[in-house]
């Protein structure tokens, strides 16, 4: 991993009452990019570089299948059925994961790490072929949610399933913004940006005095271009979508996006999806939710449950977008 960057973009003035400055932090975690934004009078930028990889590496530990020494992977590779010790961190956020499935009929689920696998999107060998029916089948044999339990005042962890793994690539950058967003609370820093790998948590305003200026992507595998920008403080965003990390085969696109009820990536209309929630976590959880039951099933469970939730399908005529109640309602505002 490299070290952060770090980036001063309007220094202090050399004499009289210190003005707001941004700052910017800049690396790489988690297999992906961050980058931290500050409007602040007082930083201390070697403490808070310091802090914030820390943050980043504990997420990092605690949740990548890619470190055989992570909790999750050490969770994933025992086979016993009894209660198993983790930290508190992890159980609350295994915990949280296993009230999303249950809100969201099990569209979110973190047991679908046999089936990342198999379809080549974990952290073993990819794949260019989908795979036979009958490997599918015996994989779905050891996922469902309803096979994991958290007691988090132990805190331990257990599945009833031997076979039953983690996967939690969904939420991980969603926890990881939320992680950050906590740092710089506690350090009474009250304007910041904070991304990971496109997920985002907002506090307060801009360099500007404006509130943060976001782009929600347009579905593109080809280019980089923005669908639509929102304005907003005090909140997170995630996107969810098919159009990033897939294989291609006879024609056929399959995304990393798994539908644990076929044990197959999901094959509907809808490319995308944003959502915004006070918490990271939950933006991107929800966002690969409703990204999983498509574009009615998805809508019908965000009016349902008051989510803020932007859908982009792909049509005969192009994009279409299908926004939420609640997403309009914030998108105005």
């Amino acid at each position: 991993m490299r070290p952060l960057a770090l980036i001063l973009l309007l220094p202090l003035l050399a004499c009289g009452a210190k003005t707001p400055e941004e700052i910017v932090f800049a690396g790489n975690t988690m297999g992906t990019q961050f980058s931290v934004k500050l409007v602040t009078a007082s930083p201390d930028a070697a403490t808070l570089e310091q802090r914030i990889q820390a943050s980043l590496d504990s997420v990092d530990k605690m949740m990548s299948t890619y470190k055989a020494d992570s909790e999750i992977s050490a969770f994933n590779a025992s086979r016993s059925t009894d209660w198993f010790a983790v930290s508190k961190e992890f159980c609350t956020s295994v915990d949280e994961a296993l009230l999303l499935s249950e809100i969201t009929d099990g569209a979110f689920d973190i047991t679908v790490a046999p089936l990342v696998n198999l379809w080549g999107f974990g952290p073993g060998a990819m794949v260019d072929t989908p795979p036979a029916d009958d490997e599918i089948q015996a994989l779905l044999a050891r996922v469902g949610y309803r096979h994991l339990a958290a007691d988090c005042a132990q805190p331990a962890l257990r599945k009833d399933l031997p076979g039953l793994e983690l996967d939690m690539g969904a939420c991980g950058k969603g926890l990881a913004v939320d992680e950050i967003a906590e740092l710089l609370d506690a350090q009474g820093i009250e304007n910041y940006m904070v991304e990971v790998g496109g997920e985002i948590r907002l506090r307060g305003r801009n360099i500007k005095g404006a509130p943060w200026a976001i782009g929600i992507e347009r579905p593109l595998t080809s280019e980089r271009q923005p669908h639509t920008i929102v304005h907003l403080t005090d909140t997170a965003l995630a996107t969810s979508g098919d159009y990033r990390n897939f294989f291609e085969s006879d024609g056929q696109l399959y995304s990393h996006t798994i539908d644990t009820a076929t044990g197959k990536p999901v094959t509907h209309t809808l490319a995308s999806v944003t959502v915004i929630d006070p918490s990271g976590y939950r933006a991107d959880a929800l966002a690969t939710a409703l990204l999983v039951l498509g574009p009615e099933k998805g809508m019908a469970l965000a009016v349902r449950e008051n989510m803020a939730a932007l859908f982009l399908s792909r049509g005969e005529t192009g994009i279409k977008e299908t926004a939420s109640p609640a997403f309009r309602k914030l998108s105005k505002s």
